[in-house]
């Protein structure tokens, strides 16, 4: 997944380390569980505004909450003002402390949650920041420093004002590295141009192994009921194997382990199977109001399942968030009032022209791959002994370390034939 926020020149818009993961797991303080349950909820009330619109629900869609937050903090560590007051409000509840608790989060995420666990046989994975400045500006001191040794932020010089397309694909390039060639581009054509000054990136890379993988010969074709009520034919997998599953309310939980990486973290793919073949804005909606809805319904025990059925799918998936963003309290960043002064050294304000976000996920017998990538252009419940689970129809899924609670991606499946 990637993350890109082009940053521009309000004058112009005027015109026109690995290491340990223990080490986390001592530090999850009240204030850092409190921290990951703000992110969470951001990722899950956006969530929640896609789902709600019928051209998105009808389709697959997946992003990274912890991509698109992460990108958004280092914008917020470059505000000031009303500016700051309201990427904090929107990324962390507000509060005293607030835009610091942003950035150690920031900071414990790049460093432990996403620390690359292939090593030890665990999921691979690469999540990598970027700043990229117009040749003719400098970064404050402070917003390079913290970039570069809290985010982890690489610090590239361009030249947006004399050779935009080039500087675009030297961002595109990047991102294309990180997430081993599985998003090829994130700036679209056009969306940098001589009045663009910063470009504040992120690209995420997972692949992880299922703990228990399918047996391939198992998969076989059977229908899918979609929204509209007609049924497209694509491959189930299937497992006789006890399995994580939860059941309440209307609504059944899968949880599918991946392989550990030598470490305590412990990530999971999450399917939310809702009785309801409509039900998914309901539940997304849910999801996104009432905070501990996903907690308590986790399975912490595995059961014997009847009839299992999951099926196989792609899906690739990008947006522009501007819109999104405006309809979760944030305006004043995309506005000629925002106040971006703590970033570069310039006479002009800047303001955050564009959020462009980019994702990929591919789910099989084997496990998952996903990558993510974000730009801002600046300008249990009691278990039944034995149960089905059939996912005939629309579900919404998630991958989440669960020892932090950190949630990678969430998507939601309405038609596993469709690939994008």
């Amino acid at each position: 997944m990637h993350n890109v926020l082009p940053i521009h020149s309000l004058k112009s818009k005027q015109k026109v380390r690995r290491t340990t993961t223990t080490a986390m797991a001592t530090t999850l303080t009240t204030d850092l569980r409190l921290s990951i349950a703000h992110q969470t909820r951001f990722g899950l009330r956006l969530a929640s505004a896609i789902s709600s619109d019928p051209e998105s629900a009808a389709t697959n869609v997946a992003f990274s909450p912890v991509s698109l937050h992460v990108a958004l903090s280092l914008v917020a560590a470059g505000a000031r003002g009303a500016t700051r007051d309201q990427l904090v409000a929107v990324l962390g509840g507000g509060g005293a402390g607030e835009a610091e608790a942003l950035q150690s989060l920031a900071e414990q995420v790049v460093q432990f949650v996403l620390a690359d666990a292939s090593i030890n046989s665990g999921p691979r994975i690469a999540f990598a920041n970027g700043v990229f400045v117009d040749a003719s500006l400098s970064l404050k001191p402070s917003f390079q420093e913290l970039a570069v040794c809290n985010y982890k932020s690489e610090v590239q010089s361009v030249d947006f004002k004399t050779k935009a397309p080039e500087a675009a694909s030297q961002v595109n390039s990047w991102v294309k590295n990180v997430t081993a060639g599985l998003i090829e581009e994130i700036l679209p054509a056009g969306s940098i141009d001589n009045t663009t000054r910063l470009v504040l990136g992120n690209a995420l890379y997972f692949k992880g192994l299922w703990t228990k993988k399918f047996d391939e010969s198992k998969t076989k074709y059977d229908d899918f009921h979609l929204l509209n009520g007609s049924t497209v034919q694509t491959p189930f997998m299937s497992s006789t194997n006890k399995q994580y599953l939860s059941s309440s309310d209307g609504l059944k939980v899968l949880k599918l382990p991946y392989q550990h990486g030598g470490d305590n973290r412990q990530f999971s793919m999450y399917i939310l199977l809702p009785e309801a073949h409509d039900g998914l804005s309901r539940l997304a909606q849910k999801l996104s109001t009432e905070p501990d809805f996903l907690e308590n319904r986790i399975p912490t025990k595995e059961v014997e399942v009847g009839q299992f059925m999951l099926p196989k799918f792609k899906t690739s998936f990008g947006f522009e968030a501007n819109k999104l963003l405006e309809t979760l309290g944030l305006q004043l960043p995309f506005s000629l009032e925002a106040n971006l002064s703590e970033m570069v050294n310039s006479p002009k304000g800047l303001y955050i022209s564009s959020v462009f976000h980019k994702t990929f996920v591919e789910v099989d017998e084997e496990g998952t791959k996903a990558a993510a990538a974000t730009g801002d252009v600046i300008v249990e419940r009691s278990l039944p002994i034995r149960m089905d689970f059939v996912a005939n129809h629309p579900f919404l899924f998630l991958i989440r370390e669960d020892i932090a609670g950190v949630v990678l991606f969430i998507g939601h499946v309405a038609n596993p034939v469709v690939s994008s």
